[in-house]
């Protein structure tokens, strides 16, 4: 079940009128962690079943946006208590409960409360900018463009593999490159307009093969127009639609949506504008492909960005099926 369908459960439970409600999220988590709703406020939250011996320092997380932490009795067993983290404001609950269910899936597994608590907190760390990218007014065209590249690519990577759950998560938050699993990665960039050839690459790191076994670059070529092609919001469907049941492989493809800056509240803005793709191409980053390596600066030379024209390389080009019997190779 959904963490949304639990709260709603629980908001038409008025078997207490005051206190937590609790509900398991899934009976695959092992570590006592509720999905909740607090009465009489309605407020949701999930919560964590600690000893009531147990630290927990909360002095870095009083200045979250719309979410808030708390620890509270147990009021059926004093020697326990809980830490809630809770929706202050909902205004997002939906970024709120992609948020709880990212923070559950990643604990799920771990069953020492010590490394429990500093796991969701670290995790928590890395969504504390998340509701102020809510704010804001959606997408730039640029970031839209970006982001339908590399959902065409995790699309097709899923629809040539036998193990979703690899492919979804071989798309990484906040990673030097769009695609990495095991020994290779991916790069994708997307170009459109009159220099359609010409991509730009943002550090000296992201076509450096030194520490991967394989590295290839897919180049989408776009055609933008308005009420014609595929919109950001159908190519997200339709990858939800190739995902089925499995709640780690949905959390984590919302969790990675989100950190890319897709929230569903400005699902309207992306409803008129298209994508036609003119070419797409595949090329293995080796030997004397055009490229900045770590190795080639001089030092104190750092962040560098710079374009390649890639129509004078098409000796790198090699075939999609290639590609992906590739890289299904790793373990």
């Amino acid at each position: 079940m959904k963490i949304d369908a639990i709260w709603n459960e629980l908001e038409n439970d008025h078997s207490l009128p005051a206190g937590l409600l609790l509900r398991r999220y899934a009976p695959t988590v092992l570590p006592d962690i509720y999905v909740a709703m607090r009465q009489p406020e309605k407020s949701r939250c999930i919560a964590l079943r600690l000893h009531s011996e147990d630290i927990v320092n909360l002095s870095g997380y009083d200045h979250l946006k719309d979410v808030r932490l708390e620890i509270i009795p147990d009021e059926r067993n004093n020697a326990q208590k809980y830490l809630l983290i809770l929706l202050s404001s909902r205004q997002h609950q939906d970024v709120f409960a992609i948020l709880c269910e990212d923070l559950i899936l990643g604990i799920s597994t771990i069953i020492q409360k010590d490394i429990i608590v500093k796991e969701l907190l670290n995790r928590l760390e890395k969504w504390k900018s998340l509701f102020d990218k809510a704010a804001a007014e959606g997408l730039t065209p640029e970031e839209q463009r970006g982001l339908f590249g590399e959902l065409y690519f995790l699309r097709k990577w899923i629809m040539h593999s036998s193990d979703i759950q690899r492919c979804v998560f071989s798309w990484p938050e906040m990673e030097l490159r769009d695609f990495q699993y095991s020994d290779w990665a991916v790069e994708v960039k997307t170009t459109y307009g009159n220099n359609h050839q010409r991509i730009h690459v943002s550090s000296e790191r992201q076509l450096d093969p030194t520490t991967l076994k394989n590295l290839f670059l897919y180049h989408l070529s776009l055609e933008v127009q308005n009420e014609n092609g595929e919109t950001l919001n159908q190519i997200i469907h339709s990858i939800f639609e190739l995902l089925g049941d499995d709640l780690i492989v949905q959390a984590r493809f919302k969790s990675r949506l989100l950190q890319g800056g897709y929230f569903t509240h400005h699902k309207a803005l992306y409803d008129s504008r298209g994508y036609h793709i003119r070419q797409g191409t595949f090329y293995n980053v080796r030997g004397d492909f055009p490229r900045l390596e770590e190795k080639d600066l001089r030092a104190g030379v750092g962040e560098v960005k710079y374009s390649i024209i890639l129509s004078n390389f098409t000796g790198y080009i090699v075939s999609e099926s290639s590609v992906f019997e590739n890289i299904s190779n790793y373990a």
